[in-house]
């Protein structure tokens, strides 16, 4: 928190405290009374230590320039920058600025994929980001190119390092896409999505291998770049049947 920012804050903490101080040495206080003081306190304590929490966000962003990518994904010749690269580079600036950072998984919203999370913490104030990997073993063409226990290590990999760059905007140096995951930008049209909706009904498809076979979670996700192949991948399927 800026030094102006605590001259704010410090004399409507002390005033709240010393209210709730007196009320607690009078005997005949009303309990519902000192409930809200103490509630009314939490609240202002809550919001300054978020206060805190943004201020040194932004502190630390600023100091925070674009990383260079260090590895090779030979499988689809792109290069990335490792998680080792991006937290030797962000974790002395971070610490410095008071973060801790926390990983973990959950269950995800889509089938076949895992949820990883990051608590990013500072002082009395915590903030948790997520994203939603999958973990089915296929690779860039929808062959099976890995075991269940792989694919789950593999996308726990994933999903810390595309966190790490999303909470701090961190930007690298080289195209980061080494697994393919994230649909390229833009993505089809709503028309196109109805489309290829209509084609998956019409075919007989199971939707959800199909968005598993674009690498995507819905069909809007789909990069347009992608939409000829899609419906060729479905067309194939009629032909099959």
């Amino acid at each position: 928190m800026t030094e102006q920012a605590l001259v704010r804050a410090e004399p409507e903490v002390t005033t709240i405290i010393q209210v709730i101080e007196r009320a607690a040495s009078n005997p005949s206080v009303d309990l519902d009374k000192m409930e809200r003081l103490l509630e009314m306190q939490e609240r202002i304590l809550n919001r300054n230590a978020e206060a805190e929490f943004n201020e040194a966000m932004t502190r630390a962003q600023s100091e925070m320039g674009r990383i260079s990518a260090d590895a090779n994904n030979p499988q689809t010749r792109s290069r990335y920058a490792s998680y080792g690269q991006l937290d030797r580079h962000l974790r002395p600036i971070y610490a410095k600025h008071g973060f801790s950072l926390s990983f973990s998984t959950e269950p995800a919203a889509v089938p076949e994929a895992i949820r990883v999370t990051c608590t990013v913490a500072k002082g009395g104030f915590s903030r948790q980001y997520h994203i939603d990997m999958p973990a089915d073993g296929k690779g860039a063409k929808g062959g099976d190119v890995m075991t269940k226990t792989h694919a789950t290590g593999a996308a726990v990999s994933y999903g810390m390092r595309y966190l790490l760059k999303m909470i701090f905007n961190v930007a690298v140096g080289e195209d980061d896409d080494d697994g393919n995951i994230a649909p390229q930008s833009p993505g089809i049209s709503e028309t196109q999505a109805a489309d290829l909706a209509a084609l998956i009904e019409d075919v007989g498809a199971d939707r959800d291998k199909f968005l598993r076979y674009m690498r995507v979670t819905t069909l809007e996700q789909i990069p347009a770049s992608a939409y000829a192949n899609a419906v060729k991948a479905l067309e194939a399927k009629r032909a099959k049947s």
